[in-house]
């Protein structure tokens, strides 16, 4: 499937850590003729960390889009009843982020847009980075493999001696990842061997 033309949104949570491999997906997104929305969950946009300043975050998804970045539950709310977007991509997706969507709760930016694209039967993916998908979130992980309309970017082991439990994303799969959800079809596999 081609996806020039697709409306997506990239949605960060806090795994501040991989936010420089996001920025190279959402580049290649754009080249690609994709209409990208950025939204940032409430810690995303306001943490400094030793990855980086959120403002130059902020700044750099901005210039590469062309858009402002969503960065409130009201403004994410707008998303689901006026039908924007075609997908959304959550990416990092936080532990935190893979808890709260397996259990319902909708208390950030993030989850409100999910909410929302879920709302109007729409694909949501989830480009983990988890220290603690092979213990607390494995239950997580499972539940949210066989719930409708989301989708994985495949992921396996990022550190499994110095962190067994410890799981991420291949983030240069995310255009294949996006293709085969827009087709309702799960790129495969799914689980990766350890890096």
């Amino acid at each position: 499937m081609n996806i020039s033309g697709k409306k997506i949104g990239v949605a960060f949570t806090g795994s501040y850590c991989t936010f420089d491999k996001v920025i190279p997906q959402i580049e290649r997104l754009v080249k690609e003729n994709v209409d990208v929305y950025p939204i940032f969950s409430e810690q995303s946009k306001s943490t400094d960390t030793r990855f980086g300043k959120a403002s130059d975050f902020l700044k750099r998804v901005k210039e590469i889009t062309g858009k402002d970045p969503i960065i409130t539950i009201t403004e994410a709310e707008k998303l689901g009843p006026n039908n924007i977007l075609d997908i959304i991509l959550v990416a990092p997706c936080t532990g935190n982020t893979l808890a709260k969507m397996a259990n319902a709760i909708t208390d950030s930016t993030v989850l409100m847009s999910a909410k929302g694209l879920l709302r109007n039967n729409k694909p949501v993916i989830l480009a983990i980075s988890t220290n603690d998908a092979l213990s607390n979130n494995l239950k997580n992980i499972g539940l949210l493999i066989n719930t409708k309309n989301i989708y994985f970017v495949p992921f396996g082991q990022d550190n499994y001696k110095a962190k067994p439990n410890s799981m991420i994303a291949q983030f240069d799969l995310i255009p294949s990842t996006i293709e085969h959800a827009l087709e309702g079809k799960q790129l495969q596999p799914i689980i990766l061997a350890p890096a």
